[in-house]
């Protein structure tokens, strides 16, 4: 028999409060004892086989919640019984406490229902339970490390799949439906995974996130960010740390540090994908990763950050307009997306459209406005609206006639890029609202190519202003009503609970 923690047995709560510290309870246990457990095998001892599991939080139901129409979330689909394995309390408390009140409420009106929370039978994989800065596998010796598999529960690829995510999964006779898009281990790994990909903690992640394909965006970001710091109050966004890889934090202002600042140096090299963070106390400051260049880094981001179940991530970054119209400097506003660039296909088939969120769509175009100062027909002199084509073949420019140009012009595409469409497509995807706006940066079919020279002088002129927007942006969006960007759109007629 495995060493396991003190059992918790599974308790009904009909506050959400008591439902959550009920998880935190559940583990914290189950983490210390694979904590304890790890070091003294890291000393030598002999433990023999250790596990912990995860919490559950349960709802069964008779009847069809009568919900509020106008919500995307919050309550289930109808008669059964939904669970879901919770991880990360101390991550999570605020979401969770969010979903569980939402329940509640929701199935109020439609009969008692309450929160069942115990221990699961899905085991805590070790790794998963170390704390931020402990490494105790790098000190074992190989045959120790080889020792680690028979003695504690590893990651289990085979629980940590998108089935439920991408509407294929289906419980076995007598198993609850779903009540989270993601399970725990599947949320444990991304918060790990992106870790490793940006080079800062998950808990800095915040609320609203903009992807860059270009170094020259994040050189303004951090500019922005030491200036916001140097300011008393965090400036107009009431922002108070500014984060950089390896979990460099610089406070505003006039602020102490905090237990932990201490513990953040620069990396070596910078991650792959690095990650910067203005934060404010409500998490709802900006986000923003240089993702590089191409789909295939658009889609391993976008699936990490989709756990930490954002309120929006936008991209901006550079494209090549396709219309003789466009001047360089242009921006484009997508409202559609040609999907060319394959790494989603197996999840979201191309017959799926990807519609355009008006909430974010409208917040961009005044964004647009109120940076340049134009409006009304004015400002269509420097931004469209259209189909944006994505294509995984960075040099599609030189495939022999004829080559995608006839489905460019079938399509209506104003401009193409690698990254937006897989962006867009896996926020519909994870239910995440997504939004698009980029900045004509050359026109190959027309002549005009990025040469050294004139690259360099276009992204000094720009890259300010379009970053200025997308900051804009999230402003404007930061004030819509709680839960009103998580468009019905996002959600299927069969839908998980939570948000």
């Amino acid at each position: 028999m495995p060493s396991l923690p003190l059992f918790i047995g599974p308790a009904r709560f009909d506050d959400a409060a008591g439902a959550l510290a009920q998880v935190q309870a559940i583990y914290k246990s189950s983490v210390e004892h694979l904590r304890n457990a790890l070091q003294r095998f890291v000393a030598g001892e002999d433990v023999g086989h250790v596990r912990a599991c995860y919490p559950f939080v349960r709802v069964r139901t008779d009847t069809v919640a009568r919900a509020d129409s106008r919500l995307s979330y919050g309550f289930v689909s109808g008669p059964g019984t939904y669970e879901t394995t919770l991880t990360r309390p101390d991550l999570f408390g605020s979401y969770y406490a969010e979903q569980f009140r939402l329940l509640l409420k929701n199935h109020a009106q439609s009969g008692q229902v309450q929160l069942e929370v115990g221990t699961s039978a899905s085991p805590i994989p070790v790794h998963f339970s170390l704390a931020e800065n402990d490494h105790l596998e790098g000190s074992l010796p190989p045959e120790r490390r080889l020792l680690m598999r028979d003695l504690f529960d590893l990651p289990d690829l085979a629980s940590m799949d998108d089935g439920i995510a991408n509407g294929t999964y289906e419980p076995g006779p007598g198993e609850p439906q779903p009540l989270s898009l993601f399970t725990a281990p599947r949320v444990d790994y991304s918060l790990h995974r992106l870790r490793h990909y940006t080079g800062t903690a998950p808990e800095h992640f915040q609320n609203f996130v903009l992807f860059t394909n270009y170094q020259f965006y994040i050189d303004e970001f951090i500019k922005l960010g030491h200036a916001l710091m140097a300011e008393q109050g965090g400036g107009q966004g009431n922002y108070a740390a500014f984060v950089e890889p390896g979990n460099v934090i610089t406070r505003r202002a006039g602020t102490p540090a905090q237990p932990g600042d201490e513990l953040g140096a620069p990396p070596p090299r910078l991650p792959q994908m690095p990650a910067y963070h203005l934060v404010r106390p409500d998490a709802s400051g900006i986000t923003m990763v240089n993702i590089g260049v191409g789909p295939a880094n658009a889609k391993t981001i976008t699936d990490h950050v989709a756990v930490l179940r954002p309120h929006a991530w936008l991209m901006l970054g550079h494209c090549a307009g396709l219309r003789n119209s466009q001047q360089l400097g242009d921006y484009v506003l997508a409202h559609a997306y040609m999907r060319e660039d394959h790494v989603l296909d197996e999840e979201l088939p191309l017959w799926v459209p990807i519609p355009a969120l008006a909430e974010v769509q409208l917040a961009l175009e005044q964004a647009v406005a109120e940076v340049t100062q134009l409006s009304g027909y004015e400002l269509k002199r420097i931004l469209r609206t259209g189909t944006v084509a994505s294509t995984d073949n960075r040099n599609w420019e030189l495939l022999p006639e004829p080559g995608p140009e006839r489905r460019f012009s079938q399509s209506r595409a104003v401009a193409l890029d690698m990254e937006s469409a897989t962006i867009a497509a896996n926020g519909f995807r994870f239910r995440v609202p997504y939004g698009t706006l980029l900045c004509v940066s050359d026109k190959p079919l027309h002549g005009e190519i990025k040469l050294p020279g004139m690259a360099n002088t276009f992204y000094r002129e720009r890259v300010d202003q379009h970053l200025r927007i997308g900051m804009r942006a999230v402003e404007l969006l930061r004030q819509e009503r709680p839960g009103s960007l998580h468009s019905r759109k996002l959600r299927s007629f069969a839908e998980v609970a939570f948000q």
